[in-house]
């Protein structure tokens, strides 16, 4: 089988190194990988697994008729069976240049907080919560698959030693004080509050636990983080807030940590390092990920929705402030962490589950005029969303990633069902 995987940019993010990583198991499974987009840092890891990569046309805007020639051309030239879209900028273009091909299909991956309601409802789709699944299922999809963002645990691992000294050295962190660590893209959707929460956190633990809290990560709302932590560093007794701004590489961070704050992908590889979580979510929510919060997880994903965000330090520093008290509970949580990570994220597991997408789709044989009537329906839903989006852009209110800006909350089936 010959699969183009086409990731939404190749900056820094859990998506794009999923698709990557994901690529480079079904490779060595024995099919076909070539990688397209636009280069950015992650192009370094693609360089690292031996991945082909075609570098996509610049474009102006989604989806672009540049990009949709560019993927015909490569089916044309390279005979692929599969275009894989990650995200839906790429999944959108990946479904216009199949309508072109008739014998490539074309999948999408979503692993944002929801879906566009305008990617064509025929396209196979994996998500990476048993919650998206069913609302979109809800919605009148065909095909949605639960694919639980998985991890490297061979690249992510407990006794990867490199470069923790050398990153305690570069960023002045001291061996008798316990590291917090988070790793994230400096977003305004979806992570700016939980990382000033944070930072904010510090100040309600006692100071002589002297917790030195680890900021990895570059993004849009890095200045206004970036005065936060230098406003805590001077009120603060006993703490500190180190940002070290992007990493390619942030596994020294990871092992250092001896708790780790995060959501989504990021979160999923502090477990792949034995480390304590706390998950990040929004409107104040901090959740300790143990064997009673897990089931919650694995239908939510790893995030959440609380009720108030000016709840959020306070929850977090009592988290926090426990962990560092009981460091037998913290360990012991740690290798309930690591054992989760084994069981249920490695990266043959997602490859199968794709690789078994893939097979479905060939398999199918879409009826012409069904399908078209599902286009014509996502082409009406992506004109009313250009629409909203100018009108916005004229009031200035634009947000940078509609679909996390407004996530999927939805309550277990069973749960409804008992009130």
């Amino acid at each position: 089988m010959k699969i183009l995987v086409f990731a939404h940019d190749y900056g820094v993010g859990g998506s794009q190194l999923n698709a990557i990583e994901i690529a480079a198991t079904l490779r060595d499974m024995g099919q076909e990988t070539i990688l397209f987009g636009r280069p950015g840092p992650l192009n370094k890891r693609v360089d690292e697994l031996g991945l082909e990569f075609i570098e996509a046309p610049v474009h102006r805007g989604r989806p672009s008729p540049g990009i949709v020639r560019a993927l015909t051309r490569t089916i044309d030239q390279r005979g692929i069976d599969i275009l894989h879209g990650y995200e839906w900028p790429p999944a959108l273009e990946c479904s216009i240049a199949s309508r072109l091909r008739p014998r490539t299909r074309s999948v999408s991956t979503v692993m944002s907080m929801s879906v566009a309601p305008f990617l064509p409802m025929a396209v196979p789709l994996l998500v990476g919560t048993q919650a998206i699944a069913h609302y979109e299922r809800l919605q009148g999809r065909q095909t949605v698959v639960v694919q639980e963002p998985p991890v490297d645990l061979d690249f992510n691992r407990p006794d990867g030693r490199g470069g923790q000294t050398e990153f305690r050295r570069r960023w002045g962190l001291r061996y008798d004080a316990p590291i917090v660590v988070m790793v994230s893209r400096l977003a305004h959707e979806l992570k700016r509050e939980g990382i000033l929460a944070a930072i904010q956190a510090l100040a309600l633990v006692p100071a002589d636990r002297k917790i030195q809290l680890v900021i990895v990560g570059g993004g849009p709302a890095e200045t206004e983080i970036r005065l936060a932590a230098e406003k805590a560093n001077k009120e603060l007794s006993g703490h500190r807030v180190v940002l070290t701004g992007e990493m390619d590489d942030p596994r020294p961070a990871y092992g250092t940590a001896d708790v780790v704050l995060g959501m989504g992908g990021s979160a999923l590889r502090g477990l792949a390092f034995g480390k304590p979580l706390v998950v990040q979510g929004e409107k104040g929510f901090w959740r300790l990920l143990t064997p009673g919060s897990l089931p919650d997880f694995l239908w939510q994903g790893w995030y959440g929705i609380g009720q108030d965000p000016s709840e959020g330090q306070a929850r977090l520093a009592g988290i926090l402030d426990g962990l560092l008290t009981d460091t037998e509970r913290a360990t012991e949580l740690g290798r309930f962490g690591l054992q989760t990570a084994r069981e249920r994220y490695s990266l043959k597991q997602a490859a199968e589950i794709q690789l078994g997408v893939y097979e479905a789709a060939l398999e199918r044989k879409p009826e012409p005029s069904h399908q078209l009537a599902m286009d014509s329906a996502a082409a009406l839903k992506f004109l009313r969303y250009e629409s909203r989006r100018r009108l916005a852009r004229l009031r200035g209110r634009q947000t940078s990633d509609d679909f996390n800006a407004n996530p999927v909350a939805i309550s277990r089936p069973e749960v409804v069902a008992h009130g």
